[in-house]
């Protein structure tokens, strides 16, 4: 059968507006030089949980906002527990835990054994565990910062949660911390309270300062608060590699303390450049003071603060962005 073949219809006005309106688009495009857009969507979403310290969560905003104004990725921060969080790399609920202290135990079930994590390698910063009191207490009592002195200004430190023993301040339960092993084995007339939290351990040193009350405290650096407040660390039995092998017979000082990053092996190996960004991520702990600081000192959100640190430190991060 043959015919001629059917006459192409006149274009209407919604055919041509809307061929006008590609050509220009991609008129537009060529012109500039810019490649089409991707949206966050298509680059993915990045999941980081957040750990109940100022210091890991002015990390995890850096890293976030990078990830999302630099490289177009989604990023959903979630607030919970350090033990969680290891938990969930077999769920697949979290990619990254920016700041880790030890935790070898944890390293040991879901690094080693499990294989559902792995390390993304150190932050750049040099983490502190120790006991503190406030300056003055330091320059009236010369000698409580060795523990060997402690018991003798126990009655300083009582209060009604420890009855005629003296207190340690600790924080949240779930960090890093052994002090009732410290306090038992080496022979200490102290108990040790939780407060809870970072926050009330912050608030307690200010109160201290401030009202020159006796306090004996659990506490770490990086922490913006040494920019604020003046603590002298307690001298325990010098650390040497091995003496806290056995949580329970621990009689020495916390180690030093190289913080790394810990992802999940699924985003390792599937999360791209966003794998790539965590990975090359390094600073110092006096970058980390500083968004942290102006978070709590200049009332900033943690992403107007993050934002300030990207700005006027484009020298320190351009390296970490993936080329």
């Amino acid at each position: 059968m043959t015919g001629s073949p059917p006459r192409p219809r006149p274009a209407g006005p919604r055919t041509k507006t809307l061929a006008g309106l590609v050509v220009t688009a991609l008129l537009l495009a060529a012109c500039s030089g810019a490649e089409p857009e991707t949206s966050a969507r298509a680059k993915g979403t990045v999941n980081i949980d957040i750990h109940g310290w100022l210091g890991y969560e002015a990390q995890a905003a850096v890293l976030a906002y990078l990830l999302e104004h630099e490289l177009g990725y989604k990023v959903n921060k979630r607030p919970v527990k350090e033990d969680q969080s290891w938990r969930d790399f077999e769920s697949g609920k979290v990619d990254v835990i920016v700041e880790s202290w030890g935790h070898n135990d944890w390293k040991k079930e879901y690094i080693e054994e499990k294989k559902v994590a792995l390390s993304a390698g150190l932050t750049g910063n040099k983490g502190v565990i120790g006991w503190y009191v406030p300056e003055w207490m330091a320059k009236k009592y010369p000698d409580i910062t060795d523990y060997r002195n402690l018991n003798k200004y126990a009655h300083l430190f009582r209060t009604e949660k420890t009855g005629n023993a003296g207190q340690v301040l600790d924080g949240d339960p779930t960090f890093v911390t052994n002090d009732e092993a410290l306090v038992k084995n080496l022979k200490l007339n102290y108990k040790v309270v939780y407060s809870g939290s970072e926050d009330a351990l912050i608030k307690a040193a200010q109160a201290a300062t401030k009202n020159r009350t006796p306090l004996l405290m659990y506490f770490y650096e990086p922490q913006w608060l040494f920019t604020k407040v003046r603590l002298v660390k307690v001298a325990l039995p010098p650390y040497a590699v091995g003496c806290d092998d056995d949580p329970a017979k621990v009689a020495c000082d916390y180690p030093p303390y190289l913080l790394d990053k810990i992802v999940s092996r699924q985003f390792a190996e599937t999360g791209g450049q966003a794998y790539e960004l965590v990975r090359n991520f390094s600073w110092t702990n006096d970058d980390q003071n500083a968004v942290a600081g102006d978070i709590v000192n200049e009332k900033m959100s943690p992403e107007e603060a993050a934002e300030r640190w990207v700005r006027e430190n484009k020298i320190v991060w351009k390296d970490w962005i993936p080329r």
